[in-house]
């Protein structure tokens, strides 16, 4: 391996001005195996976008949706869960995977490879196999379930077979002719990904696929070459690496993904890592360092260090990377996991932490972002709010979106990523400042509207005012003042301490309204809910609130329950009260991927009671009275504060008086007005109607 590092400007000329370059560490090319980097930055493996045929192959569909992070600056673009045969091994069945498996997929790749390249980037490919992990999957013959290095029923084959009613499958053992053929579908895969035009290919060996489910011994118990000693059980990694390597050549990067811990009992942890990559090191060029295991339904808090949810820190996996790089100077390694920006890159390659940052929801959230920050734009970076990117609509179906990045996943509509002039210029106003306001907003003076927005209070922001007070959603916060920026500087009229009202904007002769006046909190009729020590939930975050030692919170929703687990971790004694028989957990951020699991398993883990079908009758001074709904029977809880978060209500009503001041068809309704969906629905609702205007 070579590192020639070319010349780096120290500055960028942006607009006929000077711009200094602050990241120099991020931003300096690489060359590995004479292949160069034009910076450190990666657009990580993504799950299954579902944007393949139903042949597994690159679609122009599949080149659009993947074309903004290329376009937006990164030096690598990685596709996720690439099959090396996706008769064995798709991806849970979702569906649009891309199949290696025949030699039909290579034009289809060189698409995608020669989009990439176009911007300077390398298009890589997640080459993956499943194993075990595969389960029991439609379409397979009845009776089979995935591949292993043993024969064993998995916990969550029993899951499903209990689920269905069925006797549960075991896997199935490889058989010596049958990992050989295996071994060389990697190197015949890679091999495609190079006659398609790449330089570079990485190697999935982490979240208990295959290759890591060989090493492991919770599913390796094989008595031959291949079972055993280390060197036995990595014997199918070191052999599908030669394969490849000597498929590609030497002029070919091979990047190899792991798990530095599965986070699980009995599975694989970091000393088992290190022994694994002593023996591997030679085979590989850069070590991308992940963790957790793709196990959705038995095991589904491993999930979290692969979709770390607000409730987990920042650079949650970075700290692995560190120590692997100390223990292997000579390899590159890449680390990945809710790092937010080009800052932190810069903080961890300059620490010599890392060689490489891979994001992925954070290039969802703005493709753009390495251009912001390579130009001297941070503060127009639109920042992640790590929550659920795999959105499920009203009919369940899923696809990858961004609650932040409305126009995310309609590249066939929008293929320059922005939305176009509108061919007639409107005058146009829009109540309400939070983030369906702003986004709103954005959208029309990009279309080129002249644009009104009429805040009724001092700071832009609305509700998320309130959500972002909860320390550990300093990624709201971020969202929040990024919001306030972009309304400070966008080309609009901003009229703050304004409230609007029907009569001043008829004056104005509008041609169109945007009524975003949101929604309030839902207060509860109980006796003693005007007391005192009674706060709605969000109001006990802010400064010099008063909060006992002893909280009763009232509504197991999103709001109760993160409320809940802030003030127990904060000592305090806590017992929730819900009316139904469950938490309702659905909120863009708290639903997230693993957010709603992550905050059941805090309300377990800081001791807070929670009582479900239970109503609040009244609240005294140090106490709250709950009633049984089933049985009627009531109980006294001791309280020295009671929170309520009951929901919201939407301003509905009230935002249609405004029709009077338009033109009667032109008063349109968005966010929390329009439908309460948090975030994501405020931001979406504003675009999908702003960009029509």
């Amino acid at each position: 391996m070579s590192d020639k590092p070319g010349s780096l400007r120290c500055c960028a000329l942006i607009k006929g001005m000077v711009i200094k370059m602050n990241y120099t560490n991020v931003f300096k090319p690489i060359e590995i195996r004479g292949v160069y980097y034009k910076n450190r930055l990666a657009f990580a493996p993504p799950g299954c976008m579902g944007a393949g045929d139903a042949k597994g192959h690159v679609t122009p569909y599949f080149v659009e949706c993947f074309r903004p992070f290329a376009k937006g600056g990164v030096a690598v673009v990685n596709v996720g869960n690439v099959s090396i045969d996706i008769n064995e091994s798709d991806d849970e069945g979702l569906g649009g995977q891309l199949d290696t498996s025949t030699d039909a997929c290579i034009t289809p790749l060189s698409r995608f490879a020669g989009m990439c390249s176009l911007y300077g980037a390398h298009g890589q490919l997640e080459l993956t196999h499943n194993g075990a992990m595969q389960g029991s999957i439609p379409g397979r013959k009845a009776g089979e379930c995935g591949f292993s290095p043993s024969a064993f029923i998995m916990p969550a084959e029993r899951i499903r077979a209990r689920r269905a009613n069925r006797e549960p499958i075991p896997t199935r053992e490889m058989s010596k002719a049958k990992i050989e053929e295996t071994v060389q579908k990697y190197a015949d895969s890679a091999l495609r990904a190079k006659k398609a035009g790449m330089n570079t290919v990485m190697i999935h060996g982490a979240h208990g696929n295959l290759l890591a489910q060989f090493y492991s011994t919770y599913f390796n118990r094989r008595e031959d070459e291949y079972g055993g000693s280390a060197h036995n059980r990595a014997r199918f990694a070191v052999e599908a690496l030669d394969a490849v390597r000597k498929a590609v050549g030497e002029d070919f990067v091979i990047e190899y993904r792991i798990s530095a811990d599965e986070y699980k009992e009995g599975r694989m942890h970091f000393k088992d890592t290190l022994e694994f990559l002593d023996i591997i090191k030679d085979k590989v060029d850069i070590l991308h360092v992940s963790g957790g295991l793709h196990d959705v339904i038995a095991d589904p808090m491993g999930m979290l260090p692969l979709h770390l949810p607000y409730t987990y820190p920042n650079m949650y996996n970075v700290h692995w990377a560190g120590k692997i790089k100390k223990e292997f100077p000579g390899l590159y390694v890449a680390t990945v996991g809710a790092i937010m920006n080009v800052r932190q890159a810069e903080e961890i390659i300059s620490s010599g932490t890392a060689d490489f940052v891979a994001y992925m929801r954070a290039l969802l959230a703005d493709p753009d972002m390495p251009h912001k920050y390579a130009e001297g734009r941070e503060e127009d970076h639109r920042p992640c709010i790590r929550c659920a990117c795999r959105y499920a609509d009203k009919f369940g179906v899923l696809s990858w979106d961004c609650s932040v990045n409305p126009i995310r996943g309609k590249t066939d509509k929008y293929p320059e990523n922005r939305v176009p002039i509108a061919a007639e210029k409107k005058k146009v106003a829009v109540i309400g400042g939070g983030p369906a306001g702003v986004q709103a907003m954005l959208t029309l003076v990009e279309r080129g509207h002249d644009v009104t927005l009429y805040e009724k209070e001092a700071v832009i922001g609305g509700n998320l005012n309130y959500a972002s007070l909860d320390p550990r959603k300093a990624d709201v916060k971020e969202y929040l003042m990024y919001l306030r920026r972009q309304a400070q500087k966008a080309p609009a009229r901003v009229l703050m301490n304004m409230e609007a009202t029907p009569e001043n904007l008829a004056k104005e002769c509008y041609d169109v309204i945007l009524a975003a006046i949101g929604s309030r909190p839902i207060k509860p009729a109980v006796i003693g809910i005007d007391s005192p020590h009674v706060l709605w939930a969000p109001d006990a975050e802010i400064e010099g609130a008063q909060v006992g030692d002893k909280v009763v919170v009232i509504g197991g929703g999103a709001v109760g329950v993160q409320s809940a687990v802030r003030h127990a971790m904060d000592g305090k004694e806590v017992t929730l009260v819900e009316m139904t028989d469950t938490l309702s957990l659905k909120g863009a951020v708290s639903g997230a991927l693993g957010g709603a699991l992550s905050l059941k398993h805090e309300l377990q883990q800081y001791n807070v009671k929670v009582i479900f079908k239970s109503k609040v009758e009244r609240i005294d001074e140090k106490t709250v009275t709950i009633s049984d709904i089933e049985t009627g029977m009531t109980s006294v809880i001791s309280a020295d504060t009671v929170l309520y978060a009951v929901g919201m209500k939407s301003l509905t009503k009230e935002a249609q008086l405004f029709r009077s001041a338009v033109p009667n068809t032109r008063l349109y309704l968005i966010g929390d007005c329009f439908d309460q969906s948090e975030i994501r629905g405020a931001v979406h609702s504003a675009f999908k109607i702003a960009s029509e205007i």
